[in-house]
C-alpha cells in the first residue's frame, strides 16, 4: 500500500482493529489533530456505504463516567459535568 493516501491507510488500520486517535497517529506517523481531521472525512465517506460502518465508542470521563459528548470524533479537554480533565479517548473502528 505504498501509493495509498493517509486517509486510506487510516481506514485500513481501523478495519483491522479498534484504535484511539493517539494510537493511529503513532501508527501513521502523523499528529493527533490531523488524525481527528481525517477521521471526520473517513466517517463522512463511509456514511452511505452499505458494506462498511464507522463505529465510535465515545470518550468517557474517568472521574464521573460522563460519555454523552456532542461530537464523539473530537477529544474534549474536560468533562462538562465534573470539569475533570481525566478523559479516556474515543475508540474508533470500521466494520
Amino acid at each position: 500500500m505504498t501509493d495509498s493516501t493517509r486517509r486510506e491507510r487510516l481506514a485500513a488500520a481501523l478495519g483491522e482493529e479498534p484504535a484511539t486517535a493517539s494510537e493511529l497517529a503513532e501508527k501513521l506517523d502523523s499528529s493527533v489533530s490531523t488524525v481527528y481531521h481525517d477521521l471526520k472525512h473517513v466517517a463522512r465517506s463511509l456514511r452511505y456505504r452499505e458494506d462498511a460502518q464507522f463505529l465510535v465508542a465515545p470518550p468517557e470521563c474517568t472521574n464521573c463516567g460522563f460519555s454523552a459528548y456532542d461530537d464523539p470524533i473530537n477529544y474534549p479537554s474536560r468533562c462538562p459535568d465534573c470539569y475533570s480533565e481525566s478523559i479516556e479517548e474515543a475508540v474508533f473502528k470500521i466494520e
